[in-house]
């Protein structure tokens, strides 16, 4: 890979190949940052400031998949964000550099000893590393604040392991902490307001518009039907008032129903996610897109006769207007 690309103005460095080593040093935090949620902002607003004051450079050192997915396949978990709009989101916060470091089998055997030496030493010259409190690393998770700041003690760099917080940004306790855990927990049980709360903005997921059965163009609500990747979190079924991107950037309002279909299909193998919108009708076929969950309308429910699904779908189209439009 090449050393690196600029994304959003902000260098994404996939190689330390022919990337020169920062002069002045810089300060850093490592972590998923799956969903780069307001926990996460604050961890790397404060590395900001703290790099500011000191010259360094700012940046974030990520993994191009979640380590669990190597570690523990089995248990891993869905994800909030794919590794575009989590480099998207990073940018966003202003930091100097992402460094993407590939995760795979040999990775997560890498002592934790090493892990610090390649990367935060000779890669990235660390003069300041900036981690959450609970923060676990390298081979058997053995790296933590306390190994981070006995080796900084001796290769000339100073470790500061920040308290959790909540979605005020200040410290919380443990019930009312913002985690990446925390939020999958309210999107699988329909809580869309707390997951926004701590994501601080609305969920979003991609995908491919797909073909399918065309049964809301004969219900006259004609939709999209969103191919989501597997390894991406989808709030509980649902319908949902939300916002559709598309892939010339212009945005819809959408009833959004992501669900089973129990009024056609007595067994589904999956949910569909399909999204109406608003005052369209286009061909979207094929384009990769964009769906954020705004708000929970109902959960899914069964209807005794189409006629009775089609009322229910004028309706929340309805609620869908008078929440996103003016």
């Amino acid at each position: 890979m090449g050393r690196g690309a600029n994304f959003l103005s902000v260098e994404v460095i996939r190689s330390f190949e022919g990337w020169p080593r920062p002069d002045g040093g810089s300060a850093v935090t490592i972590g998923a940052y799956d969903g780069v949620h307001l926990g996460h902002q604050a961890v790397i607003a404060e590395v900001r400031r703290r790099a500011a004051g000191l010259g360094l450079r700012s940046v974030v050192v990520t993994f191009d998949r979640h380590p669990a997915m190597v570690v523990r396949p089995e248990s891993a978990p869905l994800l909030l964000t794919d590794l575009e709009q989590k480099l998207e989101l990073l940018a966003a916060t202003g930091v100097d550099a992402t460094l993407v470091v590939r995760f795979d089998a040999e990775r997560a055997r890498e002592p934790a000893e090493e892990f610090v030496e390649q990367l935060l030493v000779e890669g990235l010259a660390a003069r300041l590393v900036v981690v959450g409190e609970d923060f676990h690393f390298g081979a058997g998770r053995a790296g933590n604040v306390e190994l981070l700041a006995r080796m900084g003690a001796e290769r000339g760099f100073t470790v500061e392991g920040l308290d959790l917080v909540g979605p005020d940004g200040r410290p919380a306790e443990d019930a009312a902490r913002v985690s990446s855990t925390a939020i999958r927990r309210a999107l699988r049980a329909g809580d869309l307001d707390a997951a926004t709360a701590m994501l601080g903005r609305p969920h979003e997921v991609r995908g491919l518009v797909a073909h399918g059965d065309e049964r809301g163009r004969e219900l006259g609500f004609p939709t999209a039907n969103v191919a989501v990747p597997g390894d991406i979190l989808l709030p509980a079924d649902g319908i949902y008032a939300g916002w559709f991107t598309r892939d010339d950037g212009s945005v819809h309002p959408a009833a959004i129903s992501l669900g089973r279909r129990p009024t056609f299909y007595e067994q589904a193998h999956a949910s569909l996610l399909e999204a109406h919108l608003l005052d369209f009708d286009g061909d979207l076929y094929d384009t990769h897109v964009r769906v954020n969950f705004t708000a929970r309308l109902r959960g899914e429910e069964r209807f005794g006769s189409v006629d009775a699904l089609v009322v229910q779908m004028e309706h929340d189209c309805d609620r869908v207007r008078a929440l996103l439009t003016p």
